[in-house]
């Protein structure tokens, strides 16, 4: 980790001047100091960094642009790459202390499972008023979502998904039950075992619970599709490059899961999670086959590639059926919510009013962005089949993350309140908080609802 967050500033840390760059004075540095950023033509535009020299070759601090009228809560984690190794701290408070902490702890995330170039040791003082504790918890969240998705399929399969889930269930004390390969079918999952069955690595769903039976019930499922050839209906090769990311809903809920426990949130949490590879093989399910979900439900299948959906729906027909008072899923889904809104602003569907406006404020809050998008009935009729219940595509292409949205709504009935979260899961380039890779989206707002309904737990 090459920035720790430390709570008390260090002896002999250096300052990082927060300046608009038109009144250098103001921000406490000395005159050498803003005549050295003069010189150097530095104007205190956003994410700008400048170092400042001291007596006999060391350093003496640091200037950070925050812009015409202050930094984006997050451009903060731009010092943890831009700064040299050493002991840092504000001589400025920021706007936003707890952001701002955040920002630089996620700034510093680096991906070494496999090997990274060395990057500088920072030691950063907590600005006051921030929460060190709760913000390492967040980070923490945010690492291990991130961590999981950019693990290549190779290592990342529904087995290593399954440990991955064992693992945080064993450092917070919850349990897991796994329904494993044919036996999905004796327990009526047989979407997940379609899905499934034609990988090396048999599927599987992942059950975790976690905290007391009388608590609010909050239930959260994951699309683990830890990698998607396409199936009969195959990708090209430049579509299957990022697809060890499709198991991205899952790691999102896993790390949603870390922040919660972590936090002791007072509610019954329940995490599912079905794991599948959607390969190819003799026994792979076809188009045109006809599938009895769990529900009940008949689905045809216009597109293999649209497997999510499927394995999806057995674990929200699963969870509903205990009639949770939230129930969230978080899916890498379609491709038609990046063209709607980019990479950066996932879309979420929700039938209850009350519980979107608080996503909203929640988004803003935490600077995670999302964005409300139209359960619109009229479209539902887009995935009308001739031979069955539904198809789990539509045959004209618009409005696919709507649809998609739709299809999922038909296997939800008993939870007082159920939202969808159509997440990407990867940042296609380097921002102040994150590099390119894997990323968690719309699970800091999320965790943020849920504390601001629940209150927060003991520590």
């Amino acid at each position: 980790m090459p920035l720790t967050l430390v709570d008390r500033k260090p002896a002999g840390s250096l300052p990082v001047y927060l300046t608009a760059g038109a009144s250098l004075e103001d921000t406490g540095a000395d005159g050498a100091a803003c005549a050295w950023a003069r010189a150097n033509g530095f104007n205190g535009s956003e994410g700008s960094v400048l170092t400042i020299p001291g007596r006999e070759g060391a350093l003496a601090g640091a200037f950070f642009g925050i812009g015409a009228s202050a930094a984006s809560p997050l451009a903060y984690g731009k010092l943890a790459r831009a700064l040299p190794a050493g002991s840092w701290h504000f001589a400025t408070l920021p706007q936003n202390p707890d952001l701002a902490a955040l920002a630089l702890l996620l700034g510093g995330y680096a991906f070494t499972r496999y090997g990274t170039k060395p990057t500088p040791e920072i030691q950063f003082a907590a600005p006051d008023g921030a929460d060190a504790e709760e913000v390492r918890r967040t980070a923490e969240g945010v690492f291990l979502a991130r961590d999981l998705i950019n693990t290549p399929a190779n290592d990342m399969g529904p087995d290593a998904l399954e440990e991955a889930a064992r693992r945080l269930a064993e450092a917070h004390g919850a349990v897991v039950s796994v329904i494993l390969g044919e036996d999905l079918l004796s327990q009526n999952f047989p979407m997940i075992h379609a899905v499934g069955r034609a990988g090396a690595i048999a599927p599987r769903l992942i059950d975790m619970r976690w905290g007391p039976q009388s608590a609010p019930k909050v239930t959260l499922v994951g699309k683990g599709v830890c990698f998607d050839t396409g199936g009969l209906d195959i990708k090209p090769s430049s579509g299957m490059l990022l697809m060890k990311k499709d198991m991205g809903g899952a790691a999102n809920v896993l790390g949603l899961a870390s922040m919660i426990m972590a936090q002791k949130l007072p509610v019954r949490l329940r995490a599912l999670i079905p794991a599948v590879e959607n390969s190819i093989s003799g026994n792979s399910f076809r188009p045109g086959d006809i599938l009895r979900s769990r529900k009940g439900i008949t689905v045809e299948i216009g597109n293999t590639d649209a497997e999510g959906r499927l394995v999806l729906a057995d674990a929200l027909a699963l969870a509903d059926e205990e009639a949770p008072d939230i129930m969230i899923d978080m899916a890498t889904l379609t491709g038609a919510a990046r063209v709607a809104l980019g990479p950066d602003v996932p879309p979420f569907y929700t039938r209850d009013d009350s519980f979107a406006s608080a996503v909203a404020t929640a988004s803003e809050k935490t600077a995670d962005p999302l964005w409300r998008m139209p359960l619109w009935k009229p479209y539902a009729e887009k995935l009308r089949s001739k031979v069955a219940d539904i198809n789990n595509v539509t045959s004209d292409g618009f409005a696919g993350s709507i649809t998609a949205a739709l299809f999922l709504e038909r296997f939800v009935e008993k939870a007082a309140t159920w939202a969808h979260f159509d997440i990407f899961g990867w940042s296609p380039n380097e921002k102040p908080t994150c590099p390119v890779g894997g990323e968690a989206q719309a699970i800091r707002a999320i965790e943020a609802l849920l504390r601001d309904r629940y209150g927060a737990g003991k520590s």
